[in-house]
């Protein structure tokens, strides 16, 4: 039900498109801040005014370019503490600047990426979203039966190097796939997303597990029974996010 309404939602109109993930990015919203122990409602009023101004108005581009580097730092910053420090700073200090930039804006870019040619393509944006289940399905069949080294026991046990090392190898044949079927882009463009999905898809994943942990709870939400929340199926792609959209606008100009 929930591929069916995205997937019918994006090959609408890019209207409908960006209003879905603007009620999703709401309930992300309200499951990281119950996750990060805050209640504040101006953040819903910043996610309202980030997505009229660059997601459905898209009313600067350098201020989207902005917000893209700003994006990105921060989500580098969240993988640099993933890696080296045992307990995220978001728990201390900075919230609000990780709840803008982690989750809204990174969400923003998500709407964004269908655009960065100009005009709506939404084969891009259900290619990219094939892309990140791709990885994750595969991921967990590969890691499941062949899966002996850990990937990062703890933060995430059940994850394994095998594992991801499969969800890369079956992504990069997904995007040929995509290539072949829609003949949008080239197949080394869609390689080169494939990569950034698995790679930072990934990470996106184990920093919500990393923010789980230290809130001691199994799910972020209780929307999807036996799947969790919103967030938790959409962690990888919200992450990612930026990371493609970036990369898009790389290989416009290039070309």
């Amino acid at each position: 039900m929930y591929i069916s309404i995205l997937v019918v939602s994006i090959l609408s109109s890019e209207f409908i498109f960006i209003s879905l993930f603007f009620l999703i990015g709401l309930i992300c919203l309200l499951e990281l801040e119950k996750l990060l122990r805050l209640k504040s409602y101006a953040l819903y009023a910043v996610h309202a005014a980030f997505f009229i101004l660059f997601s459905y108005l898209k009313f600067d581009a350098n201020a989207t370019i902005v917000l893209l580097c700003v994006t990105i730092f921060v989500n580098l910053f969240l993988v640099k503490d993933l890696l080296f420090i045992k307990k995220i700073p978001v728990f201390e200090k900075k919230k609000y600047i990780i709840l803008i930039f982690y989750l809204i804006s990174s969400m923003i870019f998500l709407t964004l990426i269908p655009t960065t040619s100009g005009i709506f393509v939404p084969e891009l944006i259900v290619g990219v979203f094939v892309l990140i289940w791709t990885n994750d399905t595969f991921a967990y069949i590969v890691g499941k039966n062949f899966g002996k080294n850990k990937l990062y026991e703890q933060i995430s046990p059940k994850k394994t190097i095998e594992g991801f090392i499969g969800g890369l190898i079956f992504t990069c044949i997904a995007g040929y796939f995509i290539y072949y079927f829609t003949h949008y882009l080239n197949f080394q463009s869609w390689l080169g997303m494939a990569i950034i999905l698995s790679i930072f898809g990934t990470l996106g994943d184990l920093i919500q597990s990393k923010f789980k942990r230290q809130a001691g709870v199994k799910d972020s939400g209780k929307l999807m029974p036996g799947h969790g929340g919103l967030f938790d199926r959409l962690d990888s792609i919200i992450f990612s996010s930026p990371f493609v959209y970036a990369y898009l606008l790389i290989l416009n100009y290039v070309s």
